[in-house]
C-alpha cells in the first residue's frame, strides 16, 4: 500500500507564539526548526513509508526538505494546519497514494520504529492522542480523505466523532514517541525532561534546547562591577 507522510509546517518566523513569555522571537525560530528537522530526519527512515510532503510557506523549511523521498508544497493560504494537510490529501490524492500519515513537526521524540508499527494496522483511521488525551498527534488515513483533518485544541474528539461519522473502522492508539508536542512553557520543560532520558534521541532539537539553556544562563549571571582605580 502506498503510503505518504505529510507534514505541515507552519513558517519559522511565526511559530510557538504561545511560548513568547520565555523565549524570544529567534529562540522560538531556533526550536520549531530543530524540532521540524528531527521529525523530518525520521520520517526518512521509517520502513513502508514511500515519501514524505512537506506542507509549508517557509523557505528555510523547503530548503531543508530537499531530497531523496521528500516532496515541497507550497503553503499559499497559510490557514492553519489542517487546511495545510488537505493541500497534502488532495496532492497524495492525484499522486496515487493509497493512505496518509499526517505528523505535526513539533514531535521530535518521533520514533521509525513507533511509526513502522502505526503502518502495520489494518484500519481506516488510527487516531494518535497526546498526552494530554486532547489534541491529536498524528493521523493514520485509508484512504487518505476518510475523515477531514480538525486539528487543535480538543481535536482528539472530533476525529473520533468524524470516524463515528464516517461508519469507517478506526483505532485510538498512544504511540510513546508521538506524545510529547510543544505548545506551552510546560510542554517544554516536559520534553528536556524526556530527552534527559532517551540518549540520542532528536539531536537537533536537543542542541536547541543546549543553546537556549546557555543563553539563559549567560542572561542570568550577575554582573560584576569594574575594580575602581
Amino acid at each position: 500500500m502506498r503510503t505518504i507522510a505529510i507534514l505541515p509546517v507552519k513558517s519559522f518566523n511565526a511559530a510557538k507564539q504561545r511560548l513568547a513569555g520565555m523565549l524570544g522571537a529567534g529562540s522560538r525560530q531556533a526550536l520549531a526548526q530543530a524540532m521540524f528537522s528531527d521529525v523530518l530526519t525520521t520520517l526518512r527512515h521509517v520502513p513502508g513509508l514511500d515519501a514524505v510532503a512537506v506542507v509549508t510557506s517557509d523557505r528555510v523549511a523547503e530548503s531543508a526538505a530537499l531530497g531523496e523521498r521528500v516532496q515541497v508544497l507550497r503553503d499559499t493560504e497559510q490557514a492553519g494546519q489542517s487546511a495545510a494537510t488537505l493541500i497534502g490529501i488532495r496532492y497524495a490524492q492525484a499522486a496515487g497514494y493509497e493512505r496518509v500519515l499526517l505528523v505535526p513537526g513539533d514531535t521530535p521524540l518521533i520514533d521509525p520504529q513507533d511509526v513502522g508499527r502505526l503502518l502495520r494496522l489494518e484500519t481506516a483511521v488510527a487516531i494518535v492522542p497526546d498526552r494530554h488525551g486532547t489534541g491529536t498527534n498524528a493521523l493514520l488515513m485509508t484512504p487518505p480523505d476518510a475523515i477531514a483533518p480538525s486539528f487543535g485544541p480538543g481535536s482528539f474528539e472530533r476525529h473520533v466523532v468524524a470516524a463515528r461519522a464516517a461508519a469507517v473502522r478506526y483505532s485510538i492508539e498512544r504511540v510513546p514517541g508521538l506524545m510529547f508536542d510543544v505548545d506551552t512553557p510546560d510542554d517544554l520543560a516536559d520534553l528536556s525532561s524526556e530527552l534527559d532520558g532517551r540518549r540520542g534521541k532528536a539531536p537537533s532539537t536537543r542542541g536547541a534546547l543546549r543553546q537556549l539553556d546557555r543563553s539563559h544562563a549567560r542572561a542570568s549571571a550577575p554582573r560584576v562591577a569594574p575594580a575602581s582605580a
